[in-house]
């Protein structure tokens, strides 16, 4: 039963992404597609009541638009710093380290921000399990992007 639940719940996702999709965008699809596999694998990990996703899911992708609008000016601004290194004076390359000490501040932010929101929607033992899930989602896919790069080749124990 957890199971069908699970794969009615990823169907309903990845119909959702697919409708959403622009034709030809093929890096918006992976990207969608991961966010498909996330959404499946938490809800699998936290066990969520009905009740509790609704109460969960809007929050949770709040934090996550959050997240995703601080790491692209980050990215950007790494893309900036790392054509421009071997050029960049002390004062300059200083900068670049300040902004990702400032970074990696405001990603601390965001995370405190959202802890006390979880903590109103979920349960704490949730909460904490959503934490190590997030983190057992980022191995398993960084698992299979190195299992894909092998030809798909498993790691050996």
């Amino acid at each position: 039963m957890k199971k069908l639940k699970l794969f009615m719940v990823m169907a309903f996702t990845a119909v959702a992404m697919v409708a959403k999709a622009q034709p030809g965008d093929r890096a918006g699809n992976r990207s969608e597609r991961m966010e498909t596999m996330k959404i499946g694998f938490l809800t699998q990990q936290l066990h969520l009541t009905s009740d509790e996703a609704k109460r969960f899911w809007p929050v949770y992708n709040q934090y996550q638009d959050e997240l995703q609008a601080l790491r692209k000016n980050r990215k950007d601004d790494r893309q900036d710093a790392k054509d421009n290194f071997a050029n960049m004076s002390d004062k300059e390359a200083e900068k670049v380290v300040d902004d990702e000490i400032a970074f990696r501040q405001n990603e601390l932010d965001i995370l405190k921000k959202y802890h006390a929101q979880f903590k109103q929607v979920l349960p704490i033992k949730k909460v904490a399990l959503l934490y190590r899930s997030e983190e057992a989602f980022k191995r398993e896919l960084l698992q299979r992007l190195r299992d894909g790069r092998n030809g798909g080749a498993k790691r050996q124990p």
